[in-house]
């Protein structure tokens, strides 16, 4: 059975979970495992997603479970984006999470955000989530690393209102290194970029990504999609498999936010 979801596309025999540790072949169906298992449920404000141009200002229930499909060695949220069905959770049905946005409104919440892991290997999960809660008339955000298919997406893209994507670094041999894929990720924020309001973050790692040709060329992608896209430029710190390596420097990210700024209008700095 072959997992239709994204571009690992995983050939899993009855029992067998996927790449992502999180979608699995149960009965000949490939059925999302972490549906409604949440690990994180937390208001946040809407700048930490980060989104700098969507309601700032308000806050937003974030909700995250376990696994992802990429396999990133400076993971920020390794301890839950790493997990498998043995994470500790708790069940959140649909009903009960869009309640649970409904009584935050007093306090500023304006919907649901999906986050802290990758939320889109809970597809069907946050698909039931996002309809129920366009129903009450709450937002839905995802902050995704854009590993999915083309089909997909766009059947969730109608319930969606605003999206931060990572773009992990312009050259494909990153993402190889990940077991992702670039082109995939760059088409995930052009049909996205058309649908809703879309936000990107490039985690600036030294010597791995922070190359000025490549943000030269990252910048001018994201300019030809539309140049009011805004871009989030953040410092590495030492993480996960990545303990040995020093702080991204604050000179090499205020570096590449002028090269950014060359073709976009909006860049922005974060963790400095």
């Amino acid at each position: 059975m072959i997992c239709p979801l994204c571009p690992h596309r995983c050939a899993l025999s009855e029992g067998q979970t996927g790449f992502c540790r999180a979608r699995k072949n149960e009965g000949g169906k490939i059925r999302c495992e972490n549906y409604g298992r949440l690990t994180a449920l937390a208001l946040d404000p809407i700048e930490k997603k980060p989104l700098a141009r969507f309601y700032p200002g308000s806050r937003i229930l974030s909700a995250g479970s376990y696994g992802c499909n990429l396999r990133c060695s400076f993971c920020q949220n390794y301890e839950i984006s790493m997990a498998d069905a043995s994470a500790q959770t708790d069940f959140v049905s649909p009903e009960a999470l869009v309640e649970k946005a409904l009584a935050l409104r007093e306090r500023g919440n304006i919907g649901l955000a999906f986050t802290y892991n990758e939320p889109l290997i809970s597809f069907e999960y946050v698909r039931d989530c996002a309809a129920l809660a366009q129903e009450n008339g709450l937002k839905t955000v995802l902050v995704t690393n854009g590993m999915i298919l083309p089909e997909p997406l766009e059947e969730l893209l109608p319930l969606i209102d605003a999206m931060n994507i990572d773009l992990k670094g312009f050259q494909a041999e990153i993402y190889r290194h990940m077991g992702g894929d670039l082109e995939t990720v760059k088409q995930t924020i052009a049909l996205a970029s058309q649908a809703c309001h879309v936000e990107v973050t490039t985690l600036i790692v030294p010597d791995l990504n922070d190359r000025e040709e490549d943000m030269e060329r990252e910048a001018a992608y994201l300019a030809s999609l539309d140049p009011c896209i805004p871009l989030h430029i953040s410092r590495f710190f030492p993480r996960y498999h990545m303990t040995n390596r020093s702080p991204t420097p604050i000179k090499t990210i205020f570096t590449l936010r002028d090269v950014a700024a060359k073709h976009l209008q909006y860049v922005y700095t974060g963790n400095c």
